[in-house]
C-alpha cells in the first residue's frame, strides 16, 4: 500500500510512519521542515516531502512530488487548545488533506482523534467533532481512531518528582481515571486498521493494555520510583472554575484572555473527566467498555522515563505541570 502521512513530524505520526515502513508499505511523510537527526531515525525508508503548510495551496502545489496513494493517514493537531488554532488546524487543515486524499485518488482516509472528541465541550474537541463528521459523510473510506490518553500527557509532573515537590491533584479524591496507550502500540493499531478494510467506516477508541489509573495512582507510582513516601497537594476546582470565569469576562476585549479561559476549561475537563468510553447503556465512563491493545504499559513508561529522562515527552505548549516553578 502506498500510504501518505500528514503530521509525520509529530509524537504519534513519525511512530505511524516508522510503523507502515516496518510492515513493507511505501510511505511519503509530509513534512513543515528538514527533519534532524532524531526525526531522521524514525523516517527511516520513507519518502519525505516537504510542505510549509497545508491549506489548498501549498497542497495542490506538493501533489504532482506525492504521486497517487492508497491512503492518507492525519496525525496533525493543534499545538495547544487555543481555540482559533484549533480550528485552523483540527479542522481547516484536515479538510485540505481529505480534498488532497480525492485528488491523489486515495481510497481511504484515516484520521487519528481523540476519546475526549465523544463528549465535545472545549474549542478543540469541536473542532475535531466537526471533522469527523465531515469525513464520515465524505463519498471515501474512512476510519476515526480516538485513542485514550498518551503515555506523553502524563509524564509532565516526574520533574516535581525529582525535585522534592508535591504530586499535584485537583479537587480530592483519587481524580478521574485513564487507560493510556503508547505511541508505538496506538502506530501498531492505527496500521492494523488500515490494513482490515473490515474495520473501515467506524470510529474506534482504543486504549493500552494495563489497567484503569487516577492521577493519585500515578502519584504513587511516581513516588516509588523515587524511593520517597507519597506527597500531594490539592488544587480546589473552585479555584480552576473562579480563574476560567474571570478571565472569561476579561475576554470579551482580549484575546490572550480568551485564550486563557480556554485554558483553564481544559484543566477543568481534564481534571474532572475519566478519558474512557462511555458504556452504551448507561452513558457512564466506564473502564470494561474501553477497549485495549498493545504491550506496553504505564509502569514500564514510567520506569525507563525515571532513568532516561523526559527527552521526547515533553509537552510544549500543552503543559500544565512541566514548570518548576
Amino acid at each position: 500500500m502506498r500510504v501518505l502521512v500528514a503530521g509525520a513530524s509529530g509524537y504519534i505520526g513519525r511512530h505511524v510512519v516508522a510503523e507502515l515502513v516496518r510492515r513493507g508499505h511505501q510511505v511519503v511523510a509530509l513534512l513543515r521542515r528538514a527533519p534532524d537527526a532524531n526525526l531522521a531515525s524514525f523516517l527511516d525508508g520513507a519518502r519525505p516531502c516537504l510542505t510549509p503548510t497545508l491549506n489548498d495551496a501549498a497542497l495542490a502545489a506538493s501533489a504532482g512530488r506525492i504521486g497517487s496513494v492508497d491512503a492518507v493517514v492525519s496525525c496533525i493537531a493543534a499545538s495547544s487548545g487555543r481555540p482559533a488554532e484549533a480550528w485552523a488546524v483540527d479542522h481547516d487543515m484536515n479538510q485540505a488533506l481529505l480534498r488532497l486524499a480525492t485528488r491523489l485518488g486515495a481510497r481511504h482516509f484515516q484520521l487519528l482523534s481523540a476519546l475526549c472528541v465523544q463528549r465535545p465541550v472545549l474549542a478543540f474537541q469541536r473542532a475535531k467533532h466537526a471533522f469527523e463528521q465531515a469525513l464520515a459523510d465524505a463519498s471515501i473510506d474512512h476510519s476515526i481512531i480516538r485513542p485514550t490518553a498518551f503515555f506523553k500527557s502524563l509524564a509532565g509532573q516526574i520533574e516535581r518528582i525529582r525535585h522534592n515537590k508535591p504530586f499535584l491533584l485537583f479537587g480530592q479524591g483519587p481524580g478521574p481515571s485513564c487507560i493510556p496507550i503508547s505511541e508505538a502500540d496506538l502506530a501498531g493499531f492505527m496500521a492494523d486498521v488500515l490494513a482490515d478494510d473490515r474495520r473501515w467506516n467506524r470510529t474506534l477508541a482504543t486504549g493500552g493494555p494495563g489497567p484503569a489509573v487516577t492521577p493519585q495512582e500515578r502519584g504513587e507510582m511516581l513516588f516509588a520510583l523515587a524511593g520517597k513516601p507519597s506527597r500531594f497537594r490539592r488544587i480546589p476546582l473552585s479555584l480552576v472554575r473562579s480563574v476560567g470565569w474571570g478571565l472569561a469576562g476579561a475576554g470579551r476585549v482580549s484575546r490572550r484572555a480568551a485564550d486563557g479561559a480556554e485554558f483553564a476549561r481544559i484543566a477543568y475537563f481534564y481534571a474532572t473527566e475519566p478519558m474512557l468510553v462511555a458504556d452504551p447503556n448507561s452513558g457512564q465512563p466506564s473502564a470494561a467498555a474501553t477497549p485495549r491493545c498493545g504491550r506496553d504499559t504505564l509502569a514500564e513508561f514510567y520506569a525507563r522515563t525515571w532513568r532516561k529522562g523526559l527527552d521526547g515527552q515533553r509537552l510544549g505548549d500543552a503543559a500544565l505541570f512541566e514548570r518548576r516553578s
